[in-house]
């Protein structure tokens, strides 16, 4: 571990800058979702524990350097006083003297939110200078937004090279959890792949290839990887130009000892909608007119044996169309075997992507897995075994 976390500083007296993630969905300037704001909870409420002064720092929408009413952070200060308990004032820029002399009249027990990171258009140029003002607002920076770890901004990397820096608590979760599963994990591990396309996942599964035990793939992917093994996939969603891509893979795949788990039986339809007349048919039977939208239930045998071998699983994508019912099915009970092993401690289950998350909280798994991760590209970078800048600039304070 490469990195502090707040029980390495001293916070008494001192003013923290801390990066977050509130980048959350509003209607007619209510939040609909505070799931991200409920989650920094913790780092704040810590902070001010340690007698330490809150100051928050965050993007919201993408305002290209423009200050935009609509996208003020000022909406958010009542779903933020009641998640941390306590008062938060507002300062109208993230520099300057009105950002100064918020900061330093900041009174303790009390939290700082400063203006739209983004209403400064050099903030996503990792500008210095925006870095530097910045800096000047606080003794510590305290990274919590690892949803944003993976773009080297102002407030994510320049600014953690200027002051002493720490993961918030969300950030030290998610690094640990993350570090359980790929860094240095109880083996063997399978990791779960779905999604549509081929396309959008090669670094992740030329990656994955290298260091899972089984590499279980599933969802339109699936689709072209039959295809790439000569199958007829009918009328099914797959990237038949990308099927000697997936000969590739899975060429690598036998050189580094990965056992890729492909559909062996398949749920077939010819309507993409809800209860749609549906059979269930061997892999290489699919009729021409035919539609693959889920795995069948010996796919699902041969995962769920997989998973109880299985020391650590990491989950990106579902297994088929889980957005209707019932080809939902083979996600569904996945995802509940694996919380169940998960909940018995045999398994450690890691989790993340928006589909994933959504897909897991669907199926009533989501709350016994070992860790789902929120962060949506963060998450795909790191699976594809790239240094995430935000994180890599926390580490250099060891």
């Amino acid at each position: 571990m490469g990195w502090k976390t707040l029980d390495d500083m001293d916070l008494n007296g001192k003013r923290v800058l801390v990066r977050v993630d509130i980048n959350v969905p509003l209607l007619e300037g209510v939040v609909t979702d505070s799931t991200r704001i409920r989650r920094i909870a913790p780092t704040v409420r810590d902070i001010l524990a340690a007698g330490g002064r809150p100051i928050l720092l965050a993007h919201f929408g993408r305002p290209s350097g423009e200050r935009r009413e609509n996208l003020s952070l000022k909406q958010l200060i009542p779903t933020l006083e009641r998640a941390f308990e306590t008062r938060v004032r507002f300062a109208a820029d993230c520099v300057g003297e009105g950002a100064k002399e918020a900061a330093s009249t900041l009174q303790p027990g009390e939290v700082l939110l400063l203006e739209n990171t983004r209403f400064h258009a050099t903030e996503t140029k990792n500008d210095p200078d925006l870095a530097a003002a910045m800096a000047e607002l606080g003794d510590i920076y305290c990274n919590d937004a690892f949803s944003a770890a993976h773009r080297a901004h102002s407030s994510t990397e320049a600014l953690a090279r200027l002051l002493p820096a720490c993961a918030g608590r969300l950030m030290q979760a998610e690094l640990q959890a993350l570090e359980s599963a790929l860094g240095a994990p109880n083996r063997p591990v399978t990791a779960v792949v779905g999604g549509a396309k081929v396309s959008t996942k090669l670094e992740l599964l030329g990656n994955l290839v290298e260091k899972v035990d089984y590499l279980i793939i599933g969802g339109g992917m699936a689709n072209t990887f039959l295809v790439a093994k000569g199958l007829s996939v009918g009328i099914s969603l797959a990237e038949r130009l990308m099927k000697d891509t997936a000969a590739q893979i899975m060429a690598k795949a036998e050189k580094t000892g990965c056992k890729i788990i492909l559909p062996s039986d398949i749920v077939v339809t010819e309507k993409f909608e809800s209860h749609a007349p549906h059979q269930v048919l061997p892999a290489d039977q699919c009729p021409d007119n035919g539609m693959i939208l889920d795995a069948g239930p010996e796919s699902l045998k041969v995962i769920n044996d997989i998973f109880e071998q299985s020391k650590t699983l990491i989950w990106n994508g579902p297994l088929g169309a889980f957005e209707f019912e019932p080809f939902d099915a083979a996600t569904n009970a996945a995802a509940l075997k694996a919380a169940a092993l998960a909940r018995a401690g045999r398994l450690t289950a890691v989790a993340g992507g928006g589909d994933t998350v959504a897909a897991l909280n669907a199926s009533g798994a989501a709350g016994d897995f070992t860790y789902i991760s929120t962060a949506g590209g963060a998450f795909l970078e790191w699976m594809e075994g790239k240094t995430l800048p935000g994180v890599a600039a926390l580490s250099r304070h060891e």
